[in-house]
């Protein structure tokens, strides 16, 4: 009898080691499952960080790139000429009008020279500009008058002659020249800061007579 309770105790001992041995793979087995679940949790939140911060990223860049179209678009009142019925007017009926005088100074008020200028300080005359014109004298220009200082862009859309064109801020000083530029073009020529006038001469002035940007100008009207 005591034999059989031996096996018997012996046997109930295997079996509690078995169901612990169970036990344990069994909770070990649910920590890892936990533990994959917060990595694959992490990771997916690692995953979204990302994604959102390239959406972020791209966007910012979309927005930019915007900025600067339309920054450096010529827009319809900043325009050196545009298409309009205008393309059917004889070049001979534009011919330059003096309206005042524009004087060169340099920084240390050195005088360069002096320009007659033909004014345009409306919407349709900053439109129309030099287009059209056959010719212009060495020391005639066409001066615009913008009502705010802003950024501007010109262009050489219907204009037959190359020009030097000058911007120049509220204080009177050169902040930007674009050197002869190309009849008939479409290309964009931006004041790069923001311009209150700007002054076109012929080709070839600006480095005639050195006049470079830092330099400045006065005007009158006749």
């Amino acid at each position: 009898m005591s034999y059989i309770y031996v096996i018997v105790l012996q046997i109930y001992h295997v079996f509690l080691k078995f169901i612990s041995l169970i036990i344990k793979k069994t909770l070990g087995k649910m920590k890892n499952q936990k533990k994959q679940k917060i990595t694959n949790e992490k990771k997916n939140h690692s995953e979204l960080k990302t994604i959102n911060k390239k959406f972020i990223i791209g966007l910012f860049i979309g927005v930019f790139l915007i900025v600067i179209y339309l920054l450096m678009k010529p827009s319809n009142t900043n325009m050196n000429n545009i298409n309009s019925t205008d393309n059917n007017i004889e070049h001979s009926a534009f011919k330059f009008t003096k309206n005042g005088e524009l004087t060169f100074i340099k920084k240390d008020g050195k005088f360069i020279t002096k320009i007659d200028i033909e004014i345009a300080d409306n919407d349709l005359k900053r439109e129309r500009g030099l287009m059209y014109r056959d010719k212009m004298k060495l020391k005639q220009g066409m001066f615009f008058i913008f009502p705010k200082e802003d950024y501007q862009s010109f262009w050489m859309k219907n204009t037959t002659l190359p020009l030097d064109i000058i911007f120049v801020n509220k204080n009177g000083e050169i902040i930007k020249i674009h050197k002869n530029t190309t009849p008939y073009s479409l290309e964009s020529y931006p004041s790069g800061k923001p311009a209150k006038f700007v002054v076109e001469v012929n080709a070839g002035f600006t480095g005639k007579f050195d006049v470079v940007e830092g330099d400045k100008i006065t005007w009158r009207k006749s």
